[in-house]
């Protein structure tokens, strides 16, 4: 099921979206116009006034491929394209991809180009399918404004000492497309599984591979084996090629934080940064609401178990439970795990009790949005509860009030799960929670209350809204009762025992005497 079928995209959002890609097109007619004239300063005018029909030929051109941009995303995802802040996302990547690729093909050489930097910027911050689509049309993108703008036509950089270059079209043109597609497609794939930043920096080695497989192939129609001069500018070439892998790692790990900060978008480096105990909120949690700190993190491990068991963002899952229950820091006390001895809700009204019971999923969602934590985040804070009744409160009301008491007036006041990762994280804290009031927890209970706990919002339709199967379900509660019986399981009672630094006995509760 598509997200944008889950959740309907008002028209006005791809509107202002679809006028943001026509502002990013045509400021980037106006930075391929500077281009022109920084590759010719001299003779651009000649450029318009001899050749006009080329510079339409690639206004026409861009147009296309972002025309191409625009309905992929129309078709595929249009929650993302109803944000009109991705669309100048991507017009920044291709911005700044191409401003760099033209500097380092204009002054230092067409292979030490970072035809991958694209890719992997995509990768990141978007998804794989995405990242290869938009890599492809980046390197045609090149493709066009080395064709249509003379990029190489007075330039040193490029092939020198290889015969076969002739005016016209300079062969470089024709080398930096497939190196865009080869280079960039297999960095996106080898890059899917890149976790750290120092496996991100070892990434340009493995990319470097098809790199100078591709020089290779591209200069064998040229190359004399027996010639010193086409040996020379093979390695030299090869040695830019790797220069430009490297480089494309380098330039990524560079914009990534600077990307993730000002456009608020989730990476695996940024998710794993965000459960560090130096973020103020989890140092806060951790001394405000120990108990809600302690519960957040065995939530944690259940969400990232279930989420690797049915392929979902484990970093996502896991990085979500540590701040599903932020908005408890709102007011601590009021929650079971964090009191010790007294209950404030024993002198409240039931009404009262169950305002400030699910005030904390929307003031959760209040905190981590003016923390300019990711939207994805603060959603499944507040998503977590859905609309589920308050049991405890909503009991002690129709008790007190002689069965008179409306239930959704002791209800959460939702939206439900839209997300698999928040109907994981929804699962995983009531069950938690639950298996803690089991007296016995062996496998069998623990299996019995997580089933209880699904059918339970199965029967509220708290999973309509998300695309979540029942075999998916099924694979959850399977991973979640393999934990919780891991977790919270009977240990054997030791002996009151105690030893001096002799290693001699010096008391003895089980009522045997000193060294006996």
């Amino acid at each position: 099921m598509k997200p944008d079928l889950i959740k309907p995209v008002k028209r006005t959002s791809l509107l202002r979206s679809a006028l943001m890609f026509a502002l990013c097109y045509f400021s980037f007619i106006l930075f391929v116009l500077l281009m022109i004239v920084i590759n010719n300063p001299q003779g651009w005018v000649d450029y318009f006034t001899d050749g006009l029909s080329r510079f339409l030929s690639l206004c026409v051109s861009v147009l296309l491929l972002f025309y191409i941009v625009y309905y992929y995303f129309y078709f595929e995802d249009r929650a993302f394209l109803s944000n009109a802040k991705n669309a100048l996302l991507i017009f920044s990547l291709m911005t700044v991809s191409v401003l760099i690729c033209y500097l380092m093909g204009r002054f230092v050489s067409v292979f030490a180009r970072p035809m991958a930097l694209m890719a992997l910027l995509s990768l990141f911050l978007f998804n794989r399918r995405q990242a290869i689509l938009l890599n492809f049309v980046f390197s045609l993108l090149i493709f066009v404004i080395d064709t249509y703008t003379d990029n190489f036509a007075s330039s040193g950089a490029g092939l020198a000492g290889v015969p076969g270059v002739e005016s016209g079209i300079q062969p470089e043109v024709y080398f930096s497309l497939m190196l865009g597609f080869v280079c960039g497609t297999f960095a996106v794939l080898t890059a899917a599984n890149v976790k750290t930043r120092g496996g991100m920096l070892l990434l340009g080695t493995f990319v470097s591979i098809p790199t100078v497989i591709v020089i290779l192939l591209l200069e064998l129609p040229a190359f004399r084996v027996f010639e010193k001069a086409h040996w020379i500018a093979y390695i030299a070439s090869a040695g830019y090629g790797i220069l430009g892998c490297f480089l494309s790692s380098a330039l990524t790990l560079c914009f990534l934080p600077v990307l993730e900060f000002t456009f608020n978008r989730l990476t695996v480096f940024r998710l794993r940064e965000l459960t560090s105990a130096n973020v103020p909120l989890i140092k806060r949690l951790r001394a405000e609401a120990p108990g809600t700190f302690n519960h957040s993190l065995i939530v944690a491990q259940l969400a990232e178990s279930c989420a690797i068991a049915i392929g979902e963002n484990a970093e996502l899952a896991r990085a979500a439970a540590y701040y599903h229950d932020v908005g408890k820091l709102k007011q601590p006390d009021c929650f079971t795990e964090n009191q010790s001895g007294y209950n404030l809700h024993d002198e409240l009204t039931p009404e009262l009790s169950a305002d400030i019971i699910r005030s904390h999923a929307t003031d959760g969602y209040e905190l981590l949005m003016a923390a300019r934590l990711p939207k994805e985040i603060a959603d499944i804070a507040r998503e977590h509860h859905g609309t589920l009744p308050i049991k405890f409160f909503y009991d002690k009301a129709m008790r007190l009030s002689g069965g008179d008491a409306n239930i959704k007036d002791y209800s959460y006041l939702g939206p439900t799960p839209h997300t698999k990762t928040a109907a994981i994280i929804m699962i995983a804290d009531a069950s938690e929670a639950a298996a803690r009031t089991l007296k016995e927890r062996t496998p069998e209970n623990v299996e019995r209350m997580v089933r209880s706990v699904i059918e339970e919002r199965m029967d509220l339709d708290q999973f309509t809204d998300c695309d979540i199967t029942m075999r998916e379900l099924t694979t959850i509660k399977e991973t979640i009762v393999d934990a919780l019986s891991g977790v919270h399981h009977h240990r054997v009672k030791y002996p009151s025992i105690r030893f001096n630094r002799a290693r001699e006995v010096v008391k003895d509760d089980s009522g045997e005497k000193d060294g006996k």
